[in-house]
């Protein structure tokens, strides 16, 4: 026994002085390869430099570019990225402007034509697009798992690429890829700029995990496992802390809501760097059709309204809604893509329950219709539109519920300025330019309560209600009865109310804080 122990001593000593015969090796190594990774950094800044200084000579001053991998998509974002563009072209003329896109079999000029058709923005000079081959690198569908690691790592590849190609003076991240700004700043030594549309990862993201509760980001499979749970908030935890030290590098942060803006400042940890500039809304389109009070159109149709009555054996304006009776058929409608976040199961569910609260006379089921209009961008949102569909067959509400696809904005203006109700029910949305738009249509707004409905669109306007908000079927259902419940006049002061509250989302609105924003960069930059 004592024998044994005694080799076992023997091999333990015999391992620990191989160990220290090592580290001297070892440390050697590493300081010899830390010493080149810091030559090889060293000389790749350099090379840069030299680039960018070519880059001068050819162009004649400075330079701005855009990151905007997806810059012909026609949405929001993209709005955004035009109107940055087009306002500091009109207050620098000496800087040129580039973009760099991933869009293929496209040219420049056909990109500069969408967005003047679909944002009639038309820019006043020109716009270099530097074309990038690798967005595949950034697109969910590349990681089935671990999506946003995947996504933030293939960012970062393809800023290199975008980086390598065209090196700016000033760089500007307008669609939220944050590991791209180290690589600008400490390899380009460029300065650099982020517009914040929503956060990669959020304290909310955590909370839902941390309390299993199933989401569209938050798998059924993974909120029933304990252990899967734990691994993804840790998970979640590591990437955030990444996600806030890739932020900080930004020179100027700005996020597009106060929702947005919370949850930067606790991952990126910039106060100082960090403000709201509200996006960009056209609601000119909207602004143009007069707010008249509903009873107005009554007048018209009295006398068709009297004979109705009278088939439905009750009293001129009796019936189930007393004095303040509305006689019109009202429309609900909803307007956002069919996908998993916008909670289009929820609007049906509560829309069941409205019509079982209204019941079957007049003024109730047969008044009553909700119209879901939203475009479709793959066969996945095709197919969970069927699902919808199903939904309204087993709720027994297909007869009142209409489905619109992809249709052209007059049609959406129309259903929009026909509606009473316009509603909203994804849990924290970042900003909400379709609650925007419904305010500036005319409708009477309720919203989901929390992100950047409740913060900053549905709120008092100068002490006067400008709409609703609610966050569950109940609550969804029993404020459309309060709305329908409302006086025509009633209605319209709070219509009125709505429509002069969106003129803070307006495109000069955003200009003067996006240039507010930018101009101690921009004036470093002509120096």
């Amino acid at each position: 026994m004592e024998g044994h122990e005694h080799q076992l001593s023997l091999c333990f000593c015999d391992l620990m002085r191989l160990l220290w015969s090592l580290m001297a090796p070892c440390a050697y190594l590493s300081l010899l390869l830390t010493v080149a990774l810091l030559l090889l950094l060293l000389g790749l800044r350099m090379w840069l430099r030299g680039r960018r200084k070519a880059r001068r000579a050819q162009d004649g001053g400075p330079a701005v570019a855009f990151f905007h991998p997806y810059c012909n998509a026609g949405g929001g974002g993209e709005r955004v990225l035009w109107c940055s563009v087009r306002a500091l072209m009109d207050r620098y003329p000496a800087v040129s402007f580039a973009v760099y896109t991933g869009d293929q079999g496209v040219t420049g000029e056909q990109i500069l034509e969408g967005a003047r058709q679909r944002f009639n923005i038309t820019l006043p000079r020109r716009v270099t697009f530097i074309f990038l081959r690798h967005r595949l690198l950034v697109e969910a569908s590349s990681y089935p798992h671990f999506t946003l690691l995947g996504q933030s790592a293939g960012s970062m590849f393809l800023g290199w690429e975008a980086l390598t190609a065209y090196v700016p003076d000033l760089y500007v991240d307008s669609m939220g890829y944050a590991f791209t700004l180290p690589i600008f700043r400490y390899l380009g030594g460029c300065k650099v700029a982020s517009y914040v549309h929503y956060p990669t990862v959020s304290t909310d993201m955590l909370s839902v995990v941390r309390e299993r509760n199933p989401r569209f980001n938050n798998a059924d499979f993974i909120s029933r496992n304990p252990v899967l749970s734990a691994v993804k908030v840790v998970y979640y935890c590591c990437f955030a802390l990444l996600y806030g030290l890739a932020g900080s590098c930004s020179d100027v942060i700005m996020v597009n809501s106060t929702w947005t803006l919370g949850h930067i400042l606790a991952l990126w940890r910039s106060p100082s760097r960090t403000s709201v500039v509200y996006p960009p809304c056209d609601v000119r389109a909207f602004l143009d059709v007069p707010l008249e009070e509903e009873k107005e159109d009554e007048d018209e149709t009295e006398e068709g309204w009297e004979e109705l009555g009278r088939e439905l054996g009750t009293e001129e304006g009796g019936g189930g809604g007393g004095e303040g009776w509305d006689r019109k058929c009202h429309s609900i409608v909803s307007v956002g893509q069919f996908r998993p976040e916008k909670d289009h199961q929820l609007q049906i569910r509560a829309f069941r329950k409205l019509l079982d609260r209204k019941g079957d006379g007049p003024g109730g089921r047969e008044s009553l219709r909700l119209v879901l209009i939203g475009g479709c961008r793959n066969q996945e949102d095709e197919e969970r539109v069927l699902m919808l569909r199903g939904l309204c067959q087993e709720l027994g509400v297909s007869d009142r519920v209409d489905f619109k696809l992809n249709i052209p904005f007059e049609e959406l203006k129309r259903e929009l300025v026909d509606a009473t109700i316009g509603l909203h029910t994804m849990w924290n949305e970042h900003f909400g330019i379709g609650v925007v738009e419904c305010m500036a249509a005319g409708t009477v707004v309720l919203a989901h309560k929390s992100g950047g409905p409740k913060l900053d669109i549905v709120v008092p306007y100068e002490g006067r209600q400008a709409g609703f908000l609610a966050d569950s079927e109940d609550g969804y259902a029993a404020a459309m009865e309060t709305i329908l419940a409302l006086s025509p006049a009633a209605r319209l002061e709070i219509r009125r109310n709505a429509r002069d509250s969106v003129d803070r989302f307006s495109d000069q609105e955003f200009e003067v804080c996006f240039l507010g924003n930018m101009e101690s960069l921009m004036r470093n930059l002509e120096r």
